[in-house]
Order: C-alpha cells, then sequence, then structure tokens
C-alpha cells in the first residue's frame, strides 16, 4: 500500500514546490530519515503512513507564508501549511482521518515539548536532522528520543 501512494505525494509535493530544489530537497531528506526512524522503531502501517505523508508535506506552507507575511518562520508555516496540505492529500484521496493527522503534525512540527507520540516525535526528530545538516540550527541531541534517531544523530554530528 504504502509503496504505491507514498510517490504521489512526494510528486504533489515537488509539483508544488517546482523551481526551488533547496525545498524540494529538504522535505526529501526529512521524508527518507522519518521512514527509516519509523520502520526502525516498527510503527504501525497507519501511523507510518501519516508520518511519511507529514514529511513530506510539513513545509507546504512555506510559500503561502513568504506571499503573506513576507517570511516563512516556524509560526507562519504552522498557520499556513495545514490548509494547503489539506487540499493536497484530499485531491490524491486520502481519508480525512488521515489529512488530518498529518495537517496536525504540520500545524506542531516546530513545537517542541510534549511530543507523546511516535509520529510527532520522529517527524520532529527528522526535520531536525536535516536543519542540522542544512546549517540552519546548531546540533543538538536533547530532544531525541528515539534509538533509531539518537543512532542517526551520533552518525552523523559525532
Amino acid at each position: 500500500m504504502l509503496r504505491e501512494i507514498i510517490p504521489k505525494a512526494a510528486m504533489a509535493m515537488a509539483d508544488y514546490d517546482a523551481g526551488h530544489p533547496a525545498r524540494i530537497s529538504h522535505f526529501m531528506k526529512v521524508w527518507a530519515y522519518a521512514r527509516t526512524i519509523g520502520q526502525l522503531e516498527n510503527l504501525d502501517r497507519r501511523t507510518q503512513l501519516i508520518l511519511e505523508l507529514a514529511a513530506l508535506t510539513h513545509d507546504i506552507g512555506i510559500r503561502n507564508s513568504l506571499e503573506k507575511y513576507g517570511d516563512c518562520s516556524g509560526e507562519h508555516q504552522q498557520i499556513e501549511g495545514p490548509p494547503g496540505a489539506a487540499e493536497m492529500l484530499s485531491s490524491l484521496g486520502y481519508p480525512k482521518e488521515i489529512v488530518d493527522r498529518v495537517c496536525w503534525l504540520i500545524a506542531h512540527h516546530h513545537i517542541y515539548h510534549e511530543m507523546t507520540s511516535p509520529d510527532y516525535q520522529i517527524l520532529v526528530e527528522a526535520d531536525l536532522l536535516v536543519n542540522f545538516e542544512e546549517g540552519n540550527l546548531p546540533a543538538d541531541d536533547s530532544l531525541f528520543r528515539t534509538v533509531a534517531g539518537k543512532a542517526l544523530f551520533k552518525n552523523m554530528f559525532s
């Protein structure tokens, strides 16, 4: 099931961010890390699907944030992202309960406290790994809780 539907979301995001290779590269890397961590942490299929869709679409609010506010702060991304993701994922045929959870994750992916669900924790870890690697944030492992995320952090930044 995932083999068939995740690539459609990846291509929809690539179409959405056409002409912005750094944005496409960023979400593809976040998706790869999220997918890997989720599989190593033995997520169930539904949670893995939600995680992967959230990883692909987590920054969908950047374009509208730039147009509306002149910046792409995390706060603005979290406001502008869910409507765009809901429209895109619904048009691809994803069920409402999946879309709603993905949108909730997008609306919280820059809030780093109270990460009590595995999809939320792993999305943040994957995004942080890429942001550290891209030089957007100093590398800090204090928010990492998964065994796989901690191992990736250690391998990348130790």
